[in-house]
């Protein structure tokens, strides 16, 4: 039998932070070649790739003549402020999207996503209801009723959302999601509040024949929508993943297209409700970096690669916990990494974003230990220990 030849690929990602810094990392160990593009310049994943280029991947000519001119055997979104237009375009042209432009056009829009999975495959979610002016906001608020969550239509990372405890909080809250609106529509969802026991992500990678392989559930706590930390395994019972497992295959065998999902559910009681998908590695899943054999970052390049993925198996229980910029800096510096590091069993991850904010996700903490309890502990113990100085 003559081997397999595994031929030297060229990767461009759209979207340079930190989860696409990891996947340069994976890529490059496995010889890979990688263009990291982002709007800004110095972004995480480009301090790794071979090259980068800063563009406006929300232009359709820009982008769709960028990629264009780089050839890439693949293009992996790691974003949602992207043209849709360029890479459907692009796709009918021969151009591979991971995991396809219909997957990231449909997932970037909580609108879609959400009329696919309730509407068209009749999956339970929150309710909820769009507004596209601020005069039917009030009457579509009574609907859905108080208290209530409202999102902009397409936003990163959960900004944008806010907690509606009434009408009076109503316009704020409009104001705030337009603010962080990274769509061309404006619009707003307005979603139930679920009253949840707990949320958690189950990662699935869809494999190039069509099988899904599931990963162990992850907990993950939010603040405003944005992830403060996460672990694995999660104590659930077993009737309540497989109803999670069956419920992410129906939408995955709609959406189709290789490569690793972060689906994210509620439960309340013995529900399982949907809440969101992401076709990519997900925030939550940066546990799998030491919690896993295989992390997320090589299950998605394995999947859309079309390489083998054997038995994905918990090496020990852990957890994360992120570190929070709470000052704005051009040039951030960062004190407390010695005594960070002394925490047993934890490894820190300074993402080297080149700008600091208030409330900006700049690093994250890893630990394990043979009680999950006590990796918990150790993760916010050694990430609370890190500050940002300008």
């Amino acid at each position: 039998m003559v081997p397999l030849k595994f031929i030297r690929k060229k990767i461009l990602l759209l979207g340079s932070g930190e989860l696409g810094k990891e996947l340069v990392i994976e890529a490059k160990r496995l010889g890979l070649e990688v263009i990291a593009i982002d709007k800004y310049d110095n972004a995480p994943a480009m301090q790794l790739a071979d090259y980068s280029r800063v563009i406006d991947m929300s232009d359709k000519k820009i982008l769709k003549k960028t990629i264009k001119e780089l050839k890439p055997d693949f293009v992996v979104p790691e974003i949602e402020a992207l043209s849709i237009e360029a890479l459907k375009e692009l796709e009918e042209e021969g151009v591979n999207i991971v995991p396809n432009a219909r997957t990231v056009e449909i997932t970037m829009n909580r609108d879609k996503i959400r009329d696919l999975a309730s509407k068209e495959l009749k999956i339970k979610t929150a309710k909820f209801s769009y507004v596209f002016n601020v005069e039917e906001l009030e009457m579509e608020s009574f609907e859905i009723g108080f208290p209530l969550l409202l999102k902009p239509l397409m936003s990163s990372s959960g900004k944008g959302q806010s907690l509606v405890k009434g009408k009076e909080d109503l316009l704020l809250a409009w104001n705030e999601a337009l603010k962080n609106s990274r769509g061309k529509i404006v619009g707003v969802i307005l979603e139930e509040l679920i009253n949840f026991d707990y949320e958690f992500t189950l990662l699935t990678v869809r494999k190039d024949n069509g099988d899904n392989v599931f990963c162990e559930p992850i907990g993950h706590e939010q603040y405003k929508g944005d992830y403060q930390c996460s672990w694995q395994p999660l104590e659930m019972n077993q009737s309540l993943i497989n109803e999670a497992r069956n419920i992410t295959t129906k939408i995955l065998n709609n959406l189709n297209g290789s490569g690793i999902y972060g689906v994210e559910f509620f439960v309340r009681g013995k529900e399982v409700i949907f809440s969101e998908l992401s076709p990519r590695p997900h925030d939550t899943g940066m546990v799998t970096l030491v919690s896993q054999n295989l992390n997320e970052f090589e299950l998605h390049l394995r999947a859309f690669l079309n390489l083998p993925i054997p038995r994905i198996s918990l090496i020990k229980p852990s957890a994360t916990r992120v570190i929070i910029s709470d000052k704005e800096s051009n040039n951030p510096s960062y004190t407390g990494l010695n005594e960070a590091l002394e925490v047993e069993n934890t490894k820190v991850l300074i993402f080297g974003k080149p700008t600091s904010k208030k409330g900006r996700r700049m690093g994250v903490v890893l630990s394990s230990d043979e009680e999950l309890n006590i990796a918990r502990k150790n993760a916010e113990k050694s990430a609370l220990k890190i500050k940002i100085v300008s």
